[in-house]
């Protein structure tokens, strides 16, 4: 068995017994770390289990709305033609923002999604730094490590959805951006000056590109 300890979930796993060794293929993404665990003595000397069939059902292009944690120096909301880094912004007041942005979008989910024993991801590609999730007011939980995605099977449904993604960044270029000249109010304080006015910012926000997945029938590896 595979045990995720972020979520808890025991999963049945394939393996081969040859020669006195047990061989267990595991799929694993970026920053992932599981348990293998050897807790039941195996029937046979090799099991061989299905995956299922990832597609891609959509890409959310187009406009969002951003509104941002108050007492952060922001603007109280945004509009985004396209996705991009909070630091990329010409308005200094997105450019320094450290704090939660709260993403929201209509989307339309077709009948063809919802098919017999298949799943809906949503994957929000990449995050600066981690998410929540809100569908239709219904938090899913908080995504932090690659791959940013999220079962949503259970909170979408057919038509008209509300998606909600509220991205915390880290304080750096917060930090950074009370160090700019004419900085009458400072928003943080640390004991130490750890950036200095030219420091480098880093990427921050929801960059994606977001993405609606299938999970569909199992077939053999």
């Amino acid at each position: 068995e595979v045990w995720h300890p972020e979520t808890g979930k025991i999963e049945k796993v394939s393996y081969n017994i040859e020669d006195g060794n047990t061989t267990v293929p595991l799929r694993m993404e970026p920053n992932d770390a599981v348990f293998v665990v050897f807790r039941s003595k195996a029937k046979t000397s090799a099991l061989k289990l299905t995956h299922p069939v990832e597609t891609q059902l959509a890409v959310i292009e187009g406009e969002w709305n951003v509104s941002f944690q108050p007492n952060r120096g922001a603007p109280e909301q945004i509009v985004l033609d396209q996705l991009a880094s909070w630091s990329d912004n010409t308005d200094a007041g997105v450019k320094y923002f450290s704090g939660t942005g709260t993403y929201t979008k209509t989307i339309q989910a077709p009948a063809g999604w919802f098919k017999e024993g298949a799943q809906i991801w949503l994957d929000l590609g990449s995050v600066k730094n981690l998410a929540e999730i809100v569908i239709n007011g219904k938090s899913l939980g908080i995504v932090w490590k690659t791959p940013f995605r999220m079962n949503i099977t259970e909170a979408l449904k057919q038509g008209e959805n509300t998606l909600e993604v509220k991205v915390t960044n880290l304080w750096v270029n917060r930090l950074i951006g009370d160090q700019q000249p004419g900085t009458k109010m400072k928003i943080t304080y640390t004991t130490q000056q750890f950036y200095k006015a030219d420091s480098p910012l880093v990427p921050s926000g929801l960059l994606g590109p977001v993405k609606i997945l299938g999970l569909a029938k199992q077939t053999l590896d």
